[in-house]
Parts: structure tokens; sequence; C-alpha cells
């Protein structure tokens, strides 16, 4: 994986960013390689392979007697690749509501097995291999499912763990509570326009909230941790925080390359080629122009879209400049990281310590077993 870190630098153009750390090609990673991974795979992460991210299990290989597996999971991307013999394969991410893992079919011929794009459910065959001390599914059989097959899909898809129609009624009421008519107005306007995608779509396509419905479930949680600041500090404008809480990642729903089934296959090209935020200020700052929003309201919800990463090596363009805008950038680092932590204790036993996670700086996190924090309940 360290190798990883330094070769992507030199797509860059460099080793590391101006030599930072000063280390070898092959010397062991250090906390400044980590950022680097950090950063690239967060923001830049269209151009990495995807099943690289340490993943709870999924349900088929749990079921499975450890050797081979048999049964029904979700395409999450699909790629056909030529080895160095010159011989086509297909190189897949197969998924569940559990966990994904990478997966191969050698010797691939489209006529024979098929052609298959992300989203598809399919039924799977074959045997289960370790490389690079991680597991890897050798794919002997491969359909897609018929009818017949009556495939449970809540067995399949991640999701969020409460009811989407809800989340979006709370999220409505909330801005409905709004003293600012103007913030009001342009918070339900969007979700309005966008309430069919919002039911279903997820926040990212890997990482926090990967998930049917993750969008939603992010963003009601940090209006729910808005509230406590609140609370706390009266001094704030709690309607301008919970106006950049709902809409801090609306431009996901047009970055991301989602079908119903609420599962990100990749990015669009706008996507890659703009990004959330730069959608997000586009769409907030027209639809501030259709309602004819104050200037200066719409500036003020603009920063709050363009620092909500809070850092510039994190993505933002802009650091935050006001009290409010600072508090959506630390919730929201705050449940992501949250986030990662829980899934990272997925299935971990008490005592024990999870896989590294490079999202979580390489640490590896510690089941202490005390409140939730028990086998299986770490969500």
């Amino acid at each position: 994986m360290h190798t990883r870190i330094l070769s992507y630098c030199g797509r860059l153009g460099k080793r590391t960013p101006q030599d930072g750390c000063g280390h070898a090609l092959f010397s062991p990673p250090c906390k400044y390689h980590i950022q680097i991974w950090y950063t690239v795979t967060k923001y830049l992460d269209p151009v990495i392979e995807q099943g690289d991210k340490s993943m709870s299990r999924m349900r088929l290989l749990n079921e499975s007697n450890g050797q081979s597996f048999e049964g029904f999971c979700l395409v999450k991307s699909a790629s056909v690749k030529t080895n160095i013999k010159g011989t086509e394969y297909l190189d897949l991410i197969l998924a569940d509501s559990e966990g994904d893992c990478a997966a191969k079919l050698w010797d691939y011929n489209k006529e024979l097995h098929g052609v298959y794009d992300a989203n598809d459910v399919v039924k799977v065959r074959g045997s289960i291999n370790i490389w690079k001390d991680t597991e890897q599914l050798k794919i002997d059989k491969i359909r897609r499912t018929t009818p017949e097959d009556d495939v449970d899909m809540a067995k399949l898809l991640p999701c969020a763990p409460f009811d989407p129609e809800w989340l979006y009624d709370e999220l409505y009421s909330l801005a409905e509570s709004f003293a600012d008519v103007d913030l009001k107005r342009l918070v339900q306007y969007i979700m309005r326009e966008n309430k069919e995608k919002l039911l279903f779509y997820p926040a990212a396509v890997k990482l926090h909230h990967a998930t049917r419905g993750g969008w939603l479930h992010h963003t009601w949680t940090l209006t729910k941790l808005a509230k406590s600041i609140i609370d706390i500090y009266p001094a704030l404008d709690g309607d301008l925080i919970y106006t950049g809480a709902i809409l801090h990642d609306i431009g996901k729903i047009k970055e991301l390359e989602t079908g119903e089934l609420g599962i990100a296959s990749g990015y669009t090209a706008r996507g890659m080629l703009v990004g959330h935020i730069s959608i997000g200020i586009s769409d907030v700052s027209a639809t501030c122009e259709l309602l004819g929003i104050p200037e200066d309201t719409a500036m003020l919800v603009e920063h709050m879209l363009l620092a909500h990463h809070g850092q510039a090596e994190f993505g933002s363009p802009k650091l935050p400049m006001f009290p409010e805008a600072e508090v959506l950038a630390e919730i929201d680092l705050l449940d992501s990281k949250m986030y990662e932590m829980f899934d990272a204790l997925s299935g971990v036993s008490v005592g024990a310590f999870s896989e590294r996670q490079w999202a979580l700086d390489n640490r590896q996190i510690y089941c202490h077993g005390h409140g939730h924090l028990k086998k299986g309940e770490s969500k």
C-alpha cells in the first residue's frame, strides 16, 4: 500500500509533494505519506482502484464454508481487463449489505459469461483466495438473477438505519421552523426539487455513508449535532447552521453516478471535472437568484458550502471565516470519523483491534467492550 501512495504521487510528477518527508521509495510509511493517501482517496478517488479499503466482510463469505462460496450479491463495479499474457478477465467489486470484496473471473468470454454493469444483481459461485493478505474471490460461474430466484434485496443493499421518508420529513419540518423566511424558502425549494433522488442517494462512493439513503442519514445526523452546539452557544445563528448542514452535500446528487438501488458506482463527468462543492455552489446560487434571496444571505450560505471541508488539504476552497461555517466543518468531520470508526469495529471482538483504516490516518481502532461497543453491536 505504501508503494501505491508513492506511485500516485509519481503521477503528479513528484515522489512526494516537495519531497516533504524525504523518505526513500521503499521506506516505511510515515504520517506524511498517510496524510497524502487520505487526501488522495477522499477527494481524488475516482482514479484509485476500488476495493482496497478495509470493509466489513460480506454476508456471502460469512455464510460460506471458508473455502468456497455460492449465492447472490450486487455488482458494485465491473470492467474487462487484460493480463500480461493478453488474456481478458472480468474485474469486479461484489457487495452485499454487510461489505464488499474484489473478485476476478479469469479467461473471460463475453458470449459465454455475459456482460455485467454496476448495480446488476448476480448469482455467483467460486472459491475464496488470499492475495496480498486480503481476501479475493475467484469466480467459476456467474449469471444475472431471474424473478424465480426471489432474491431478498434487504440482504444485498447496505441501507441507512432509518426510513428515508422519515428522514426527509424531519429535515423538511426543521426548515419549516426557521425564523429566517429566506433560508426556509431556499432549503425547502431545493429539497422539493430533489426529493426523488434524496430518498435513495448515498453520500459517497466509498468511505462514510456510502449506503442507500446515506445522504439523508448523514445530513440528519449533522442537524442533531448542530442542535447540541446551538444550545451551548446561543449567539450562533441556528437557521444558518441548519441550512449549511442540509445543503452542504447537495452537489453530490449530480456528482455521484447512482442508480435507483442507491449505490454509487462512480462519478459523473460533471462530478469528475467539477466536484460536489462547486456543483452545490452553482445550484444554490441559481436557486437564490430564482427565489430572490437577498445577496448577503446567499453569500453566507455559499461560504458555508465552500468551507465545509474545513482545511485546504482536505479539498476546501476556503477556510471557515465565521462561527457558523466553523461549526459546520467540525460536525461534518466528526460525523464522518464516527461513521468510519463504528464501521471499522463492526464484527471486531472485544479486546481486539480493527484492520488499519486508511481514512483514519492508518489507525487500528480498538473495541473496548463498554457501552454498545460489543461484537456485532458497533453500529
